[in-house]
This record gives structure tokens, sequence and C-alpha cells, in this order.
């Protein structure tokens, strides 16, 4: 296990990349007896430097919950990390959200859904019934993740392991929810949370589409597990926050000047470009 003092180096070397852009090499690499509890005390590290800084914790996001990312990942179990309110994007229904893409490193665009919360959930015991009691509306949701940890080594090639993700937040770096359209509120009891689909448009071209079952069969396991996840750490979700449940299409880069488009049917669609 990391000692306090290499977390907080290693925290503030994430907090350094945020600032400059630029990426830093991978950190189990360069401390090869790294675990998945050490990426988690870097991330919250992390967050705890945001937050002095004065960023504000909206909400929770669930990353590697496919079966096929978890196998590729050598993890048996998905990952999570924090949502800031500078991480936040809203796209007004009808209208093309413009989002700077000098904001972030190397983005990529992920497919959601989101659960916005009326109630705690705290865990160890929550169940999927508990998280739709405690929903206030699932919403489309576009995750753009993002590589302070660079994906890549820069001298062999190797893929960042892991505890390399974990410990840059769960690579989340921002947040695209939809405004001014009812249809972005859909109920979390009434609404077949596993058949909800999106179409993803890059340019005009669809670039991915996919169901919602993707997410462990039911997006709403996700947030159980989350909430039973945190109690450990003697975290809980809260009210009014929101939390991404996990993608259902594979990753897609994306540069200055791609206009995206996500169609998610009767939930509304949400259109964003990057500029």
């Amino acid at each position: 296990m990391f000692d306090d003092a290499l977390v907080q180096q290693l925290a503030a070397e994430l907090q350094q990349s945020q600032q400059t852009r630029t990426q830093v090499e991978h950190f189990s690499k360069r401390h090869p007896g790294m675990s998945v509890e050490d990426g988690y005390r870097i991330g919250r590290a992390w967050v705890e430097l945001e937050k002095a800084a004065g960023k504000k914790v909206i909400g929770h996001k669930i990353g590697l919950t496919s079966r096929a990312m978890q196998i590729s990942s050598q993890i048996d179990e998905p990952d999570y990390g924090t949502l800031l309110d500078n991480m936040l994007y809203t796209a007004q229904a009808g209208e093309v959200l413009e989002i700077p893409v000098k904001n972030f490193i190397a983005p990529r665009v992920e497919v959601e859904l989101a659960f916005v919360l009326k109630a705690p959930l705290a865990g160890p015991n929550v169940t999927v019934d508990d998280v739709l009691a405690a929903t206030d509306h699932i919403t489309p949701a576009i995750e753009i993740i993002d590589a302070r940890i660079e994906q890549f080594d820069r001298h062999t090639k190797v893929m960042r392991k892991v505890y390399d993700t974990i410990s840059d937040n769960a690579a989340n770096a921002g947040i695209v929810i939809g405004a001014g359209d009812p249809a972005f509120r859909a109920d979390p009891h009434t609404t077949n949370r596993p058949w909800c689909g999106a179409i993803l448009r890059q340019n005009g071209a669809v670039e991915e589409t996919g169901l919602a079952a993707g997410v462990q069969g039911d997006p709403a396991i996700g947030i159980a597990w989350l909430a039973n996840k945190l109690a450990p750490w003697g975290e809980t979700l809260q009210a009014g926050e929101i939390v991404l449940a996990g993608s259902f299409t594979r990753p897609v880069a994306a540069k200055a000047g791609d206009l995206f488009e996500a169609d998610y049917g009767p939930l509304g669609c949400l259109k964003f470009k990057f500029i």
C-alpha cells in the first residue's frame, strides 16, 4: 500500500496535468506494487485538491460496466469516479451546445444514462428497488472521458493498467445532459431501462448504437453497486446528485470541429460540438 506522502504526490501530478493539459506517465509502471485501493486513494486525494480550489461535487460515475471491458482490464467489477461542477455541460433541446476542446487533453465520447437522485442512498445493502425509489428521474447523458495519465506508455506503447485509470478519476472529465425537453426526465419505474437505446452520430455519420442492457443488464444495478461500494469509505450518494450508470457504446474520439448528435428516441436528443 502506498504511504500518504506518495498518494499526495501522485494526486498533485494529476492536478498539474489537469492544469497544463500535459499527460503524465503510468503510475503503475513507476510504482509496480500499485493496487486498486491505491488508485482510489489517489483519486480521492485529487478530488480533495479540486475541492480546495473551489470545485464542488455534483455526483459520481461508474465505468468498466460491460463484461468485455472488465475482461480486457483484468478485473471482475466496475470502477467509479467523482463528478465535479466544472465538468457539467448542459445542452438545450433543439440547440447545439459548444464545448471548448481546450478543456481536455484527448477527449472521447461515451453514450450513457444518468440517474438524478431525490434521496440519499447509503450502503451496504442498497437494492435496485432502493435505487428506483431514490431516483427523481433518468436522463440521457454523454460522458466525456479523458486521459491525464497517458493511455499508452510513451516508450513501450503498453496500455495503462486499471489502477492508473482508477487513480485518474476513472478517466472522467465531463458530462453532457439535456434541458428544455420533458423527454429528458424519464420515470425510473415506468421506463424500460434495459431497452433504452441511442444512436450516436459524429459529423452526420452513425458511429455507435447501443442499448442500456449492455450496462450489467440494467443500469440501475450499477447505481446500487456504487452505493454499496462507497459504504466502507464512509461515503453515500446524496440527494440532488447525478450518477452516470456506465457506457453502452465504445468511446469515440473527438477533436475540434466535430459535431455530435446522440439520439435517444423517446428520451430526447443531445447535440454538441467541440470548438
